[in-house]
């Protein structure tokens, strides 16, 4: 008797396990398989939306066919707790599968509308971005100052859609009192803020904000940022670098942010102020003297005068040996980068070549045969060669950048 029992329970649990295997089975095809999609839709996942509210909203919208299956399978796969806020493009007969992954991955909105405040060293800018289905990619709607006036009536009828995302994204090399008084001017953020943060201490990347949201958490959140990567990169900084603290490699950082635009030559024009210092040379670059001048508020908009390169400041590199006494701008972790991994080089100056980058030189009559170069190439072009330019290492002159 009780080995007729084992027997059909074990007969039963087979029966059970092939069950269950073949459900499984199924599962998995149908999560793989193509979609019931019949045309592209834009789906938005909502700020804190749970998988089960998204799972029945895609089902609602004949994304996919069973809603429990989406669920399962996104939680089998380790996705469910890592859905990112956006409006996302959903391709016609997208399986389950490929859905969960659009929906986690990314973060990067593809279709409906983005508002972004866009900061940059020259200024700020709001830009009202639409889904274009037609060209499959997105059109500017509405671009403008948000300090020199009332906005376009596009953007205000925007405003009142629910599924607008907004951003706010900082450009390498802007000083931290253009960050604040573009906060200011944002009409979608709320909040005081009575102290401009720190020079260097707001990372340059894109922020996803909600309207209304408090300008000093936003600013919390670009100063954490900017800790975190300071903080990663210092640690694995190459050997042998003078900096005392973080914080000089940050005044480092941001002189060659403001230095070259160029992304292959940070690294080399890191190496040359390195080079300098190491042979006791002032640093002589003139967006040190800029700041002195504006301190960070707007650009100079002009050549330095001799008056302004012979003066002292806490960082007229010209006159002051080593650093200057804090950061000139907020730099990019590229920046960071360059100056805690410096290219090995016997280089001393570096100038314009005309072409948006410069020409570098390990001796002084090099140098003046670049300078003399580029002089020529201006007085060529027509262009204006008694003031100075955008910082380029130049003693040929004294007091003078060359630029």
């Amino acid at each position: 008797m009780w080995r007729s029992l084992a027997s059909n329970a074990l007969t039963l649990f087979i029966v059970a396990f092939m069950l269950i295997a073949g459900l499984i089975s199924w599962g998995e095809q149908k999560y793989a398989a193509e979609g019931p999609l019949s045309q592209v839709i834009c789906f938005k996942v909502g700020k804190g939306a749970t998988m089960s509210a998204v799972s029945a909203a895609l089902q609602q919208q004949g994304a996919v066919s069973d809603a429990r299956i989406f669920r399962i399978g996104a939680e089998y796969s380790g996705l469910t707790g890592k859905l990112k806020f956006g409006s996302y493009l959903v391709p016609e007969k997208a399986s389950m599968k490929a859905l969960a992954e659009l929906l986690t991955t990314s973060g990067q909105s593809t279709c409906g509308q983005d508002v972004n405040l866009r900061i940059g060293v020259a200024g700020a800018e709001v830009v009202l971005r639409a889904y274009d289905s037609a060209s499959g990619g997105y059109t500017e709607v509405a671009k403008f100052d948000p300090s020199a006036g009332p906005a376009p009536q596009a953007y205000l009828d925007a405003e009142a859609d629910s599924d607008l995302r907004w951003r706010v994204t900082l450009a390498e090399g802007v000083t931290s009192w253009q960050v604040v008084e573009s906060l200011k001017a944002a009409d979608f953020l709320t909040g005081d803020i009575k102290k401009v943060p720190e020079e260097g201490s707001l990372a340059p990347q894109s922020y996803e904000v909600e309207k209304g949201g408090d300008r000093l958490a936003l600013l919390d959140e670009m100063g954490a940022a900017q800790s975190a990567i300071l903080a990663e990169l210092w640690e694995a900084r190459a050997d042998g670098l003078p900096y005392k603290t973080p914080q000089d490699a940050m005044i480092m950082a941001s002189i060659v942010e403001k230095e070259t635009g160029v992304a292959s030559e940070r690294a080399k024009v890191a190496s040359v102020f390195l080079n300098r210092l190491a042979q006791g040379m002032k640093l002589q670059t003139d967006p040190t003297v800029i700041y002195g001048v504006t301190k960070g508020q707007g650009i100079l908009g002009r050549g330095l005068r001799q008056s302004e390169l012979r003066r002292e400041t806490p960082w007229n590199t010209y006159v002051i040996p080593g650093m200057p006494a804090t950061p000139i701008c907020n730099p990019g972790r590229a920046a960071i980068e360059a100056a805690l991994k410096p290219e090995s080089t016997d280089l001393l100056y570096f100038v314009a070549d005309g072409t948006g980058g410069h020409a570098f030189a390990a001796t002084l009559a090099e140098h003046n045969k670049n300078v003399a170069t580029y002089r020529a190439l201006q007085a060529t072009e027509g262009a204006d060669t008694s003031g100075t330019g955008s910082g380029s290492v130049d003693v040929t002159l004294p007091g003078a950048s060359g630029n």
